[in-house]
C-alpha cells in the first residue's frame, strides 16, 4: 500500500466538521477523503461553501447519501476531481445512473444483493466493519467474503476495532468497531487483510482530527510495511 493512497478524511457524524477544514488548511493538507454522510441535502451548501474557500485542492473520494442528485456527483467530478464514490446499499439512487461505474457499495449492516452489485462498480470494503462481522456475525461475513471474492474492490474505509462491544443505535445492534480512534493499536486488525483487499483509495473514516489521522496513517503504513 503507498502512502497516497491513504487519504485523512473529512467526516459529518459530529458538529465540529468545519473545524477539520481549517485543521487541514493549518497542516497544508490538499487531498482528502469527504463524507457528507449526515448532512441531509438542505444542510450540505454550508460544507461546500467552506471547501471553496479552503486551501484543499482534490477530493478523489466522497461517500454518498441516497438524496444525492446529478448536480452533485457532476460538482465533485467537475470541481474537485472526484474519481470514486461509495454508498449503503438499498440506497437506488435512480437519477445518478450515469455515475453506477463510479460508485461502490459498502459492507454495513445489510447486505447488498447481486443485483445491486451487478448496477453499481463493485465493492467499498469497510475494514473495520467486516472485522465486526468476522467476530460477531459470521453469517453476515461469509457474505461479504463471497461477494469481495467476486467483484471489484473499488475503495476503503479504515475505522478501529475495540475489544469490548457495545451497542449501536444506528445499527441496532452490539459492535465493536467505531469511527473514533482511542489508541492507535485498535488499527492493528489491519495487519490481517491480504493486500488485494487495499484499492487506489483508501479513506481513514474517523472522527479524530487531522493531526491524528496522519499519525494513524504513519501507524498503518508501519503495520503493513
Amino acid at each position: 500500500m503507498d502512502a497516497k493512497d491513504i487519504l485523512p478524511s473529512i467526516v459529518t457524524t459530529s458538529p465540529d466538521w468545519p473545524e477539520k477544514i481549517r485543521e487541514a488548511d493549518e497542516l497544508g493538507i490538499k487531498e482528502i477523503a469527504l463524507f457528507p454522510t449526515f448532512l441531509k441535502k438542505d444542510q450540505r451548501q454550508p460544507l461546500y461553501d467552506l471547501l471553496a474557500k479552503s486551501k484543499i485542492e482534490r477530493i478523489p473520494f466522497v461517500h454518498i447519501r441516497g438524496d444525492f442528485d446529478l448536480a452533485e456527483m457532476d460538482f465533485f467530478t467537475r470541481e474537485w476531481g472526484t474519481e470514486v464514490f461509495n454508498t449503503h446499499p438499498f440506497e437506488p439512487h435512480p437519477y445518478i445512473s450515469k455515475y453506477y461505474k463510479k460508485i461502490y457499495l459498502e459492507n454495513v449492516v445489510k447486505l447488498f444483493s447481486e443485483d445491486e452489485l451487478n448496477r453499481y462498480a463493485g465493492v467499498c470494503i469497510d475494514f473495520s466493519h467486516l472485522r465486526n462481522d468476522k467476530i460477531l456475525r459470521p453469517e453476515r461475513f461469509e457474505a461479504y467474503q463471497k461477494a469481495i471474492l467476486s467483484h471489484p474492490i473499488g475503495c476503503n474505509h479504515i475505522g478501529g476495532m475495540r475489544e469490548e462491544k457495545s451497542f449501536n443505535e444506528n445499527a441496532n445492534e452490539d459492535r465493536c468497531d467505531s469511527h473514533f480512534l482511542n489508541d492507535f493499536s485498535e488499527l492493528d486488525h489491519l495487519k490481517s487483510y491480504p493486500e488485494q483487499y487495499f484499492s487506489k483509495f483508501v479513506a481513514l473514516e474517523m472522527e479524530n482530527d487531522l493531526r491524528t489521522q496522519l499519525k494513524a496513517k504513519e501507524y498503518i503504513l508501519n503495520l503493513r510495511s
